[in-house]
């Protein structure tokens, strides 16, 4: 068997379904020097799998401050594969600071692609995939939720984040609160046994997660429906939004400005502008 160049490695592992490891992944995890990984316990029975032995090094949000520079030290001259429990390495775990100093540090970097539950929670859902946002885990915290929500609510794109089973009806109840009752999916234990996608308004899936009995287990992603299409802006936004623009411009630029910030047809504004302007 060759040795791996070295330097870092990637990995994306199984979510669920251990058929889902490629044959590359595979391939680079059996010849790496040492595997970081976030729970040696999950990632030694991804290596049984694949019928290897190697070495693992915790890696995680407790320890990677202080484990990231051998690691980065290791590369020089071993191949280090950087794993998390399922998915791809750096979707909500700290290994983007490990990839930032390994290129710092002039290591080879090296991406094997593979399965992502946000990415796969998204097929599932049946909602636009043209534009998504990836929100990770909102905060536990009502008020901190609360907050995150507003600051994504006018984002014209899909929205997909991870919650628990216990959190998920008081997530689904402040996300239709903060963002109104938009089109959502629940998607739970993608690519196994049990895997299931539950799809309604945020307030009707709020209300079907709301009882102890409810509450889902396994890994679980939530899709949102982006927002519609905003109402047209009322004859007054346009007078006053005219108004503030001929404070500063000439009838033609002013016309210009408002059109297009409210999406409105140039002429009838700039007819509208000259009425205001006698």
């Amino acid at each position: 068997m060759n040795p791996l160049e070295p330097g870092l490695y990637i990995v994306a592992t199984p979510i669920g379904n251990l058929g889902d490891l490629s044959p590359r992944a595979a391939d680079i995890l059996a010849r790496a020097d040492a595997v970081a990984v976030e729970d040696s316990r999950v990632t030694a029975g991804l290596l049984r799998h694949i019928g290897a032995k190697r070495p693992m090094i915790p890696y995680h949000d407790h320890n990677a401050e202080a484990v990231r520079p051998g690691l980065v030290a290791r590369m020089e001259t071993e191949a280090v594969a950087l794993v998390s429990d399922a998915g791809t390495p750096l979707i909500s775990d700290p290994g983007y600071k490990l990839v930032r100093d390994a290129r710092a540090a002039g290591r080879t970097v090296v991406t094997v692609p593979g399965p992502c539950a946000a990415v796969a929670a998204l097929t599932l859902a049946g909602l636009p995939t043209d534009r998504f946002l990836f929100l990770g885990f909102l905060p536990p915290k009502a008020k901190a939720r609360s907050d995150a929500i507003a600051e994504v609510a006018g984002v014209r794109a899909t929205l997909v984040l991870y919650e628990s089973g216990p959190r998920l009806a008081a997530c689904l109840a402040a996300l239709a609160e903060g963002l109104g009752d938009r089109e959502a999916a629940v998607t739970r234990e993608i690519t196994k046994r049990f895997e299931e996608a539950v799809t309604g308004t945020l307030s009707a899936l709020a209300q079907r997660y709301a009882t102890a009995d409810a509450h889902p287990k396994g890994e679980i992603a939530v899709v949102v429906a982006p927002p519609g299409s905003p109402p047209p802006p009322a004859a007054e936004d346009a007078d006053a939004a005219l108004a503030d623009a001929l404070t500063r411009l000439p009838v033609g630029r002013a016309a210009s400005e408002v059109a297009a910030r409210l999406g409105l047809d140039r002429r009838m504004l700039y007819a509208r502008a000259l009425a205001l302007k006698e």
